[in-house]
């Protein structure tokens, strides 16, 4: 069946309505190529702490050793990097280098930078562009560890006190004091009761 010609659409109504669906339809073909990437543009760099494993596909934003995961890459043979400090500084630590992809996924060895605030700039080999970024901390200050207990008082030493012995409370031991002089003032009692007569 042979499409109606313009001149068919007999009302104005009509004819605006056909106008209107056809640009709309040409605009949205016209956009369709920038919805997808160009084969072997798509793909991911993830910073990973040292420890995770290649297989993870999560990023660590602060990290101390890391290196390098890329992963999802379609075609493209390799992937180039260069990690610079964040704000951009002379003689600052800068690294630079490549992953080789194998099935499009490939990983760095072991890298080290200073503490601060890095980003990280990853191109496609053959790719066009300013290529992809993230921004990461370098973090390797040790962790705080728990201060151990200071004593609180004064040294339990003269002064008529009681010494503190392992396992005995101070309060087993007010109380051992306390019987011991109760018995000794009922013994001399007695003894002063005999010397009298009385028995």
């Amino acid at each position: 069946m042979p499409a109606p010609a313009l001149h068919a659409f007999t009302s104005p109504r009509t004819r605006v309505a056909a106008v209107a669906a056809l640009t709309l339809a040409g605009t949205a073909l016209a956009g369709t190529p920038a919805a997808f990437a160009a084969p072997g543009d798509n793909g991911d760099v993830k910073i990973h702490a040292m420890g995770t494993l290649f297989t993870d596909q999560s990023n660590n934003p602060k990290v101390c050793g890391f290196y390098l995961d890329a992963f999802n890459f379609d075609t493209v043979q390799g992937v180039t990097w260069n990690i610079s400090p964040q704000p951009a500084r002379a003689g600052g630590a800068t690294l630079t280098g490549a992953v080789r992809l194998t099935a499009g996924t490939g990983y760095t060895a072991p890298l080290t930078l200073p503490d601060g605030e890095y980003k990280l700039v990853w191109n496609i080999a053959g790719g066009n562009g300013a290529g992809k970024q993230k921004v990461f901390k370098v973090d390797c200050a040790p962790a705080s560890t728990p201060r151990a207990a200071t004593p609180v008082g004064g040294v339990p030493a003269g002064g008529g006190g009681l010494a503190q012995t392992p396992g005995v409370t101070q309060a087993g031991a007010a109380a051992g004091v306390g019987l011991v002089s109760v018995a000794g003032v009922l013994y001399i009692r007695r003894l002063r009761r005999r010397t009298d007569g009385a028995a």
